[in-house]
This record gives C-alpha cells, structure tokens and sequence, in this order.
C-alpha cells in the first residue's frame, strides 16, 4: 500500500470516527429554528378596554404537555386579584392569520430562581425538549430565541447565536432587575448561592423568558434571563454588550416536578 493511499484511510477512519462522536440528533441550525420557533411564545397581559389590548412583557416557551408555558418570574405582571381588569395572557402564532391570544394563570413558579410556569387556555402547543440537568458545558454552541422589544418591532421570533462562556454561581437581585451593571454583577457573585449560564451572545429586553437552546438539538438548556448593560437601559439596544445570562434548565425541571 502506498504511503498516499494510506494517508487518505486513516484520514477517512478520523472522519468516520469524528462522526460517530456528534450527537444522533444534530442538525442544521435553520432546521432547528424552524422546529423550536412554533413553541415561543409572547407573554403579557390582556385587557379589552386597553389600546393595544395586548400588553407585552416578555418571552415564553411550551414545554410538558403543551399546555404549559415557561418564562421568568419578573415578566409576570401585577395583577388585581378580582376578575376585571388586565388578565395574564400568550400571544400564540398561527400559519395563517395574526397570532391568537390565550388567557393564562400560574401554574408554578419559584421568585428566587426568576422562573415561572403558566398554564394557558385552548389547545396545546407543541413542546420543547428539555435537556438533562447538568448537560451544558463550557464552550457549547447555542441559540437563544424571544421577541426582542416586541412591543415596538412585533411578534416575529428573533434568533440570536452564540456559546456558553461560562457557568458560574450568582445570586438574583430583585425579580423585577431585567438588568445588570458590572457592579451588580460584582456584588452578585460576592452573594453567590445558585448556578446560572454566562453567554457570549446577545440578547435585548424583551427577550427575558425565551430558551436557551444547543444549536444542534434543539433541545433546552436554559431560561434567557438578564442581560449586563454597559449604562442607561437604553444601552442595551444602541451598544449591547453581547454578555448574557440564563437559568439553568435543571430548575425549571425542578419546578415541574414539584407540581
């Protein structure tokens, strides 16, 4: 055997063991986003009275059996408790026609760790798969997905790829931050008690709910979450720093086993 031909088999043995090594399921990043973008959802409130009667606050994605949606706790609104007034509501998209609004209610949620899981009204969705807790890693390839300033640009999801920078400990500041300075961040880590996903990419408010997902599979590692800010809130849309973080998604399935 000549020295040329065996340089092209070992070179077609690493390529063939190469293969074997990427997961069953990885695909096409547009393949991927195709799948996952009929799952994401607008969550906000309702209000027949109010113009528009939709009032967005955030991102959300179907998981369990459809008829449950996953976002952070911070989007939910301050709601009376009587029966008149705003309602908690999802936008859901429709192949043909504008999107159909759901009326919703909270299922679960955990304020500390900035989830919430909603239980909406009408046919489910269809689900994302969620990842095994503890499955992202450093250096991982992944998409995040929402509706940045959805209330000004609309209702079409946005995708936004980037890796995971870092998986570190942080502690939440107040559920309303959608937020952080590099001094928050700094105090933040001093009060450490709990693994959160640092991103290299870029997400805008708004984006606050959506999943974080492998860029391959599909499937959920996280809950995009807060996003560091270099000054002003309005910073983060003229000068992102592209530095952004989410919940690790062994707590959300955390939260939906407790129910």
């Amino acid at each position: 055997m000549t020295t040329s031909r065996r340089r092209q088999l070992l070179w077609a043995m690493a390529a063939a063991a190469a293969a074997g090594m990427r997961p069953a399921a990885a695909g096409d990043l547009r393949d991927v986003v195709s799948k996952v973008r009929n799952s994401v959802t607008p969550v906000g409130t309702f209000s027949a009275t109010d113009s528009p009667r939709f009032g967005f606050r955030g991102s959300g994605f179907a998981v369990g059996d459809g008829t449950l949606v996953a976002t952070n706790y911070h989007v939910l609104p301050a709601l009376p408790d009587s029966s008149f007034g705003p309602r908690l509501a999802v936008l859901v998209r429709k192949v043909l026609g504008p999107p159909e609004l759901r009326l919703a209610r909270v299922h679960a949620s955990d304020r500390a760790r900035d989830l919430a899981v909603l239980k909406i009204e009408g046919e489910p969705l269809t689900p994302l798969a969620l990842a095994e807790a503890g499955s992202a890693r450093e250096g991982q390839s992944v998409a995040l997905m929402g509706f940045p300033v959805g209330d000004a640009l609309g209702f079409a999801p946005v995708t936004h790829r980037g890796i995971i920078a870092s998986i570190t400990t942080a502690a939440l500041p107040a559920p309303t931050a959608q937020s952080l300075d590099p001094r928050a961040v700094a105090r933040l880590r001093d009060g450490a008690n709990f693994e959160v996903l640092q991103l290299d990419a870029t997400a805008y408010p708004g984006n606050s709910g959506g999943p974080l997902f492998d860029a391959d599979t599909g499937q959920v590692l996280g809950v995009v979450n807060m996003v560091l800010i270099k000054g002003s809130r309005e910073s983060a849309l003229s000068n992102p720093t592209g530095i952004t973080y989410a919940i690790p998604v062994r707590y959300l399935l955390d939260l939906l086993a407790a129910r």
